[in-house]
């Protein structure tokens, strides 16, 4: 009996000991080929698009592909763009984005799903203007090799939100659109 428990316990030790942490691997956009963008309707007749200058986006992936991975992306909501100072200097005040009370817009993902060879969904929780909501986007992802012949990622990101749902509802729809649509495009390199 005293063999047999030996046996269990240095058995049980040795595939405690066997296991090793898997480290996940960190990506960080290349903002010289990144570009985060969005679209609003504008009376109802033409689209605006705009963009942030300032941002920053990191991805954890704990294997091979981004299935589980951790998305991480802040912008700085006084660089948004929309190449119209007028209109920028309206969207930055308090009766739209409120930059200064709001500087920030985050981004953190809760799951990272993969839905084909090369699609994502990805879902996680957005604040902008203070507010806090769960999104649903769409990734396509090609992988190679990236700046400096690291492995890089291309990540084609998309969705769709509501402004109202962010507490943005100085303008009715006639006026400014409720659905915003996202983009993001970028290149990530293996750190």
């Amino acid at each position: 009996m005293k063999k047999l428990s030996a046996i269990v316990v240095v058995g049980a030790s040795a595939l405690l000991f066997s296991f090793t942490t898997i480290t996940p691997s960190v990506w960080t956009a290349d903002k010289a080929h990144a570009r985060i963008t969005f679209t609003i309707t504008h009376n109802m007749l033409s689209d605006v698009e705009g963009s942030f200058k300032l941002f920053d986006a990191t991805i954890s992936a704990p294997s091979d592909d981004f299935a589980g991975s951790t998305i991480v992306f802040t912008a700085d909501a006084a660089s948004i763009s929309t190449d119209n100072d007028y209109r920028d200097k309206e969207v930055k005040s308090s009766e739209l984005l409120d930059v200064e009370k709001f500087p920030k817009i985050t981004f953190r993902s809760t799951s990272v799903t993969k839905t084909s060879a090369s699609t994502y969904k990805i879902v996680g929780d957005l604040t902008l203007h203070g507010v806090t909501k769960q999104v649903i986007l769409d990734a396509y992802v090609r992988t190679g090799i990236g700046m400096h012949n690291k492995p890089g990622a291309g990540f084609k990101i998309s969705g769709t939100i509501n402004r109202i749902d962010f507490g943005i509802t100085k303008y009715p729809a006639a006026m400014l659109g409720d659905e915003i649509t996202l983009n993001a495009n970028g290149e990530f390199d293996k750190d």
